[in-house]
């Protein structure tokens, strides 16, 4: 059920970094970000990463060139990616549509798309060869937004790796690009989906008014654990698994979404496995997509952060003594926490509190990227046999995050892998509790936790 395989090793051939601009010349402008887009919290670089087969059709198609012409064309329509960001009073983040272009990497490793295993899934091994990390490239202000690397295998699939300024777009908005970037790899002169900026939709009113509670960006004293000693391990939701753990809660709840199943599971498992503080508040981070809470919606072209994080709060020791549907339920109602009026109170407290980071101290994030459509990106070999994050605990502040991928086992079932990231003791105690319960055997707690901020 827990797997990583990162023993692989090999090399990889890089050539020497180049910018790719717009094919044609667009506009230099000023374009300012969003006030949900802004936030401390989204200040960081996300990895996303494809893997793509062999595909006899395009023989003598090298991916390399297919995709830095398709992405120039791209860019065309999505021309503030080729732009850099600057900061302005109030730490107000804004595009300078420079035209500069993105960051692109060709390369080519001595690796077989085989030679990763049956099961594509984080933490991928070499991932740092296969995603180089440009010195001087990193910073959120004055760099490229977005940098890609095209590695081809000896096998003839290639490996499309790509790093976004999170402030920029979230994941819809980053599969759409990648869309678009596909159809004009495959021959389309504009994209299917127009690109809409419109950033001023989710901007605050004027006077700001909180109108709403955000516990997730509450002040909470406690101290952030280093993180050394950590272990990085996926484990594989199917049907056999959601089902179990499904049985596990009362009929009522069990319609829930496969979502906020795993992400109560996984709050309560982890919260045992820190073996925190029976006293303390713990805190589980939903990724509340909310483009659909608008009335009328955003437009479907909006490629900007449309998104909220909701924040689940419970006392560590009733999260660990009740049953599962304990946690469901606080889960279930932070979700629909999230409305068109939250929204705009969220973007105004950015503004009123100068953009803060929401709250880390004893929380844990989980974002439900299944339906996200990384894997859908087809730039002519076909869709991604691998298409969604690089890893998993990415952030501003590493290790306080989680991602629901959608992937295939090797029985061919379609399922979900959560890549989690833990201390080795802690992970040791994730395992025995996570399949007790998909035995349906909750292990009973002794009595007695230690103290812990993880």
């Amino acid at each position: 059920m827990a797997t990583s395989s990162t023993s692989l090793v090999f090399k990889v051939h890089r050539h020497e970094p180049e910018l790719i601009a717009p094919a044609k010349p667009t506009p230099h402008e000023y374009k300012l970000l969003s006030d949900i887009d802004d936030q401390e919290g989204l200040r960081f670089q996300i990895p996303v990463i494809q893997f793509y087969k062999y595909n006899p059709s395009m023989q003598g198609k090298d991916p390399v060139r297919v995709i830095r012409e398709a992405l120039a064309q791209a860019l065309v329509f999505y021309y503030p990616f080729a732009g850099r960001l600057r900061e302005g009073p109030q730490r107000k983040l804004m595009v300078d549509c420079t035209g500069e272009g993105l960051m692109f990497i060709e390369a080519d490793a001595d690796v077989t798309l085989e030679q990763f295993g049956d099961v594509l899934q984080p933490p991928f091994p070499c991932l740092e060869e296969l995603l180089y990390d440009v010195p001087g490239s990193t910073g959120v202000l004055n760099c490229p937004v977005i940098l890609i690397q095209v590695t081809r295998l000896r096998c003839g699939g290639f490996i499309f790796a790509l790093r976004l300024n999170h402030t920029m777009s979230d994941a819809a908005g980053l599969a759409q690009f990648m869309s678009a970037v596909g159809e004009m790899a495959r021959g389309w002169l504009t994209p299917s989906i127009p690109p809409v900026w419109e950033r001023h939709l989710l901007a605050a009113r004027d006077p700001p008014r909180v109108t709403c509670k955000h516990r997730e960006y509450e002040e909470v004293e406690g101290t952030i654990v280093p993180y050394d000693d950590m272990v990085h391990l996926s484990f594989f939701f199917g049907p056999t698994e959601v089902s179990a753990l499904r049985k596990l809660v009362p009929e009522y709840l069990r319609k829930c979404s496969t979502f906020e199943l795993l992400t109560a599971c996984l709050w309560r498992c982890r919260t045992i496995a820190i073996q925190a503080n029976p006293e303390e508040e713990v805190r589980i981070i939903c990724i509340v997509n909310a483009r659909s809470r608008f009335n009328p919606p955003l437009p479907s072209g909006y490629y900007g952060n449309a998104f909220a994080f909701p924040v689940a709060v419970a006392q560590a020791g009733k999260l660990c003594q009740n049953p599962l549907e304990y946690s469901l339920e606080l889960v279930k109602q932070a979700k629909n926490d999230v409305t068109e009026e939250y929204m705009k109170s969220l973007a105004d407290l950015m503004v009123i509190k100068g953009r803060p980071h929401f709250t880390v101290v004893r929380s844990y994030l989980v974002s439900d990227v299944t339906r996200a459509g990384f894997d859908d990106a087809d730039f002519g070999w076909g869709k991604a046999v691998y298409g969604g994050p690089a890893k998993g605990g990415v952030g501003a502040i590493p290790g306080v995050a989680s991602f629901l991928i959608p992937v295939k086992n090797k029985k061919g079932e379609a399922g979900i892998v959560l890549p989690i990231t833990l201390p080795a003791r802690a992970m040791e105690i994730f395992v025995k509790e996570l399949d007790g319960m998909l035995k349906g055997k909750p292990i009973e707690r002794k009595p007695g936790f230690i103290s812990s901020s993880l």
